[in-house]
């Protein structure tokens, strides 16, 4: 059943649970059918819920199957006093997708990190296709360091939270969704919020394995990574580019109608190909 934190969800989206391999309870939303073509699986950004994907459920589900996975210590997931590496959250969201393979994996800036370190570590079998969400791949130009941003959080992390939820969307968004997104990321330990960042994880990690995906590869970026998203065209020629020059971070959210035809364009041709 959804929930009250759950903000404006389209009828007919359930929520479930999961357990990871470490026993923890992973929340996650579904709606549409299962079939034999790929679902769609919606992983959220840094400290952010699967119910931020709302946009994309009703659109996505009169295609085919949709899952949005609320990772660990955010949403309504548990909150474990450890796993907050991106090994363990790799590994929660490959298992994850392995149990309802085979799947279309959407993700949304951390999240598209994780969803790499996934296929490195343990491999590409639950993946149909990869949906890369404006985040760094490590190719040039680099962005700039997030060290100020994390000595925000420490200093006045609500403060550095309502900014940064503002700062993702180009739209305006209600207050009463800002509230919400913020206060579900304070529900995450401020230490854990941190760990999350991998920062030990040189930039050329990133660069090696998103040039070596065999598997469909989908690239929508905003205008601050579009300069990245270029330049791994130019060494992944058989990558698929966008760039949604009017949004944000966020730009499922901004420009919800062309993300969303994208996605169900990107995963039919999938299917054709498969055929």
């Amino acid at each position: 059943m959804v929930t009250g934190t759950d903000f404006t969800l389209p009828p007919g989206t359930a929520r479930g649970t999961f357990e990871a391999p470490d026993g923890v309870r992973l929340s996650f939303l579904q709606s549409g059918e299962r079939s034999a073509r790929p679902s769609f699986l919606l992983l959220p950004g840094w400290s952010m819920p699967a119910w931020i994907w709302a946009g994309q459920f009703g659109p996505l589900a009169a295609d085919r199957a949709v899952f949005a996975l609320d990772p660990r210590g955010q949403g309504e997931s548990d909150r474990p006093a450890e796993g907050y590496d991106i090994r363990t959250r790799a590994r929660d969201l490959h298992a994850f997708a392995a149990s309802i393979a085979p799947v279309v994996v959407v993700g949304w800036s951390l999240a598209a990190l994780e969803t790499l370190h996934a296929i490195r570590q343990f491999g590409s079998m639950p993946f149909a296709g990869v949906v890369l969400v404006d985040s760094s791949v490590g190719e040039e130009p680099a962005p700039p360091p997030g060290s100020p941003f994390i000595d925000a959080l420490q200093a006045d992390r609500e403060s550095a939270l309502d900014g940064f939820v503002r700062a993702v969307f180009a739209s305006g968004r209600p207050e009463a969704e800002v509230r919400a997104l913020v206060d579900g990321a304070l529900r995450m330990p401020l230490a854990a919020s941190i760990a999350l960042f991998p920062r030990d994880i040189p930039r050329e990690y990133w660069r090696e394995v998103v040039r070596s995906i065999e598997l469909p590869l989908l690239y929508a970026v905003s205008a601050q990574f579009q300069e990245q998203a270029w330049n791994l065209r130019l060494q992944r020629p058989r990558t698929q580019v966008e760039v949604f020059h009017r949004s944000g971070h966020a730009l499922f959210a901004d420009e919800p109608d062309r993300f969303n035809r994208l996605l169900i364009h990107f995963a039919r041709k999938i299917g054709s190909q498969g055929a």
